[in-house]
């Protein structure tokens, strides 16, 4: 592709992620443009293909095949995203992929074969690494301004648990949620992360316990170069969606915050009040699927290789694998026993 001519991705799935991306690619990357959708459900498809004058493929391979579509984002649900991948690395063409690739590492290392064979360019959605405010703790560690890492301390918190029907097919918490911090582990400390110790808990929905879930997780984890991450989860915080990253080492600390909607502070007799925090992942986290898109377009081009790879996306259901063997069988689990 010339670098002047405007790139068309074609979007596989338009639930509440792909719908997102599709708005996103359609009106806010400089040099995108739609190219189309496909959806299982073709009303959900037909309402984005009217909304943005885009092409409505009738299956993922037309959709693929296109000349018209010069990039693939997959955002589709989780158990069609290896047979998804498999059909693009005949195509060749740059893929985007929602996390996880799979819930099962056998699955996701025969898709992680295909792409590779066929040398498919493929970047993994891992949205939390283009927060600017987690992103510069990522570079302080990086460019030695805490030294030697210690610790690490990783709080993600939901504002209200998913319904029992999704949990029973998301694999659970550390697959569907912890699995970011995961990632955010392994690209804040630089460091791969070689044992998992989880415990956990139902203290929110009684029907998670029935399905063999967990709402309320603690989470340690031992790196290669010898840091520690410390990892809480919960699936409820009453006060909004809570997503903090903290740094410790020998030079001292680093850590991102949360954000707040408005920078407004109100002063009274009865002390000081701040705006609310996000509610959403949507509120928190659009900058970050625009410059993770902004990236995406450097792959698209040829300009750069994909940076957050599938084999961040391996690590990262490794570690989650382990965190269920460890809550299961009580015990640290090293990485290296998740074989399959």
């Amino acid at each position: 592709m010339s670098s002047n001519k405007s790139i068309g991705i074609g979007v596989l799935g338009c639930g509440r992620i792909g719908v997102m991306h599709a708005e996103l690619i359609a009106q806010r990357i400089e040099g995108a443009h739609l190219a189309g959708v496909y959806d299982v459900i073709s009303e959900s498809a037909q309402k984005v293909a009217t909304k943005f004058g885009c092409q409505q493929f009738s299956d993922p391979e037309s959709l693929m095949s296109s000349a018209d579509v010069n990039a693939i984002a997959i955002c589709t649900s989780t158990d069609t995203h290896v047979e998804v991948l498999i059909m693009a690395s005949k195509y060749k063409k740059p893929v985007f992929c929602e996390k996880p690739i799979s819930l099962s590492l056998t699955e996701t290392d025969r898709a992680l074969k295909a792409i590779s064979d066929s040398k498919t360019p493929l970047m993994l959605g891992f949205n939390r690494r283009y927060d600017p405010t987690h992103r510069s703790v990522r570079d302080s560690v990086a460019n030695g301004v805490v030294g030697d890492v210690h610790i690490a301390r990783i709080t993600s918190r939901d504002p209200a648990p998913p319904p029992v029907a999704y949990a029973k097919v998301s694999g659970g918490i550390f697959i569907d949620m912890t699995i970011h911090d995961f990632d955010m582990a392994r690209y804040v400390v630089g460091s791969e992360i070689v044992s998992v110790y989880a415990t956990g808990a139902v203290r929110i929905v009684p029907e998670f316990a029935e399905i063999g879930d967990l709402d309320t997780v603690a989470i340690m984890l031992q790196h290669a170069n010898g840091a520690i991450t410390m990892i809480d989860n919960s699936r409820q915080a009453v006060y909004g969606y809570d997503q903090r990253v903290e740094v410790f080492g020998s030079k001292g600390m680093t850590a991102s915050e949360n954000p707040l909607m408005t920078s407004t502070i109100s002063r009274n007799e009865n002390g000081t009040q701040l705006a609310k925090m996000p509610y959403f992942f949507l509120d928190r986290y659009i900058p970050a699927y625009i410059a993770e898109w902004n990236e995406f377009m450097g792959v698209a081009t040829g300009k750069i290789q994909p940076v957050v790879t599938g084999a961040d996306g391996r690590a990262s259901l490794v570690a989650g694998l382990a965190a269920w063997k460890s809550v299961r069988e009580g015990r640290v689990v090293k990485t290296s026993e998740i074989v399959g």
